[in-house]
């Protein structure tokens, strides 16, 4: 079981659970196991300047070169390691978490993100104490920082080029955006501006210790009001790194990744662009996009939550489009991972195409009332195993008779037990909910 790697790379406190230190031992790993040209990118916290430099020093020390993009789009970073043909990237972010935390994220050659497998290896390098001293350049053998100067114009142009159909008009469009004060301020109102459309931007601003403070793709009530305010046809809401994004219509109501997979899995149908009638997602999307994917004839592939699992399967399926609810979307054919600016416009791409308002077109997915319960228990394995827990799922699963859906599932990080329903009505979907967490509670709470 690793240490240092979680779900989406190293993640901490910075300066406490993860520290110059670490960083240091992380950048010699790069060097070790990646090559010795790597881009490093970073979003807009205080402590990313800190980390940099340790991470910096520390792939410098092995001889290789660091390729410097500055605050950019953890999207970017992939983007740029094949466009400048280096041998990896490091993204330095802690994605929609709060300010006083930092991650360090590593890509390969090609942009994807490391297998399990090689974060292992990593791992083990940096529990060992990193490279031997014995082993380190001198002289003119060791690295040099080089910055990439044009890096956020680079994947804004890339971003556009993304929009195939020539005949797109943004002119007409007004949006409000929330950059959330992390690195899409650098990035997405300039590229739709460049597109043509009229931009009310909020929170573009950083001081490194406001992303994702009460703003951004995790706070939608500043972009709802922006919404309102400026009578925007639709709001768009990125997190810290810029690889998720969420909208809300001209109503300010909400649009998640699961209501944008849909519309953008139809339209790629309807342009002969979905390979395979094929789309991934997670265990955890909405049953009104299973229904919607099997109206039109849509295979959906689930996989565990997780953008790194959604990912994989696409790869191995050559899949078009894969997501997650929580609205990191992944354009296999326009990048190598989550990608909050260029699932925009595709989103508004798909919306202009069906010349509809964007509330209108987000109805092409109904979704099913849900009710998510999370219950502490001792032991998440004892609870998955438990024949009463599973009697309960099943009583649940026949009052329901196919118009629903249960799912029990441990959590990833945590001592608890995640207990979803989704039904006709919202009622319902609460009582078949609590029915279940109350056995669990009964029999193995906490």
């Amino acid at each position: 079981m690793t240490v240092l790697f979680g779900t989406d790379g190293v993640r901490g406190v910075a300066n406490t659970e993860l520290t110059c230190d670490t960083a240091f031992k992380l950048g010699q790993a790069a060097g070790a196991f990646l090559g010795k040209t790597i881009v490093v990118g970073k979003d807009t916290r205080l402590s990313g300047d800190m980390l940099g430099s340790a991470l910096a020093a520390g792939i410098m020390s092995t001889g290789a070169t660091v390729l410097d993009a500055g605050i950019i789009p953890t999207p970017g970073v992939a983007y740029l390691v094949r466009e400048l043909h280096a041998d990896g990237g490091i993204v330095i972010s802690a994605s929609h978490n709060p300010p006083e935390y930092n991650g360090i994220k590593f890509f390969d050659g090609q942009g994807f993100k490391l297998t399990e497998a090689e974060e292992d290896e990593i791992e083990k390098f940096v529990l060992d104490g990193g490279m031997p001293a014995g082993e380190l350049p001198s002289g003119d053998e060791v690295g040099v920082t080089v910055p990439v100067e044009n890096a956020c114009d680079l994947y804004i142009q890339h971003a556009i080029s993304s929009l195939q159909d020539k005949t797109l008009d943004f002119s007409n469009l007004v949006i409000a955006l929330d950059t959330g004060h992390g690195a899409a301020s650098l990035t997405t109102a300039a590229a739709l501006e460049q597109l043509g459309a009229t931009v009310h931007v909020i929170n573009d601003d950083f001081s490194g210790v406001d992303i994702n403070v009460e703003c951004g793709s995790t706070h939608l009530e500043p972009v709802k009001a922006l919404v309102d305010e400026t009578g925007a046809m639709i709001g768009i809401a990125h997190d810290g790194d810029a690889d998720r994004v969420m909208f809300v219509d001209e109503l300010g109501n909400e649009i998640d990744g699961d209501v944008v997979e849909t519309v953008c899995a139809l339209d790629l149908q309807k342009r002969g662009l979905l390979r395979d009638n094929l789309v991934v997602s997670t265990v955890m999307c909405n049953l009104g996009f299973t229904k919607a994917m099997d109206a039109a004839g849509i295979t959906v592939v689930q996989t565990s939550v997780g953008d790194k699992y959604v990912l994989n399967e696409m790869r191995q399926r050559n899949a078009v489009i894969g997501g997650e609810q929580s609205g990191h979307m992944i354009f296999l054919d326009h990048n190598s991972t989550g990608d909050g600016l260029i699932t925009a416009l595709q989103f508004l791409a798909a919306c202009l195409r069906n010349n509809k308002p964007v509330s209108e077109t987000a109805k092409l997915m109904q979704r099913f009332p849900q009710e998510l319960i999370n219950v502490r228990v001792t032991d998440k394995n004892e609870v998955m195993e438990s024949a009463t827990v599973a009697e309960a799922i099943q009583q649940a699963e026949a009052k329901l008779a196919g118009s629903g859906r249960v799912l029990v599932r441990p959590s990833g990080t945590e001592p608890l037990v995640r207990v979803m329903v989704e039904a006709a009505t919202p009622e319902e979907a609460l009582s078949y909910a609590q029915e279940i967490v109350d056995v669990i509670e009964q029999e193995l709470g906490a």
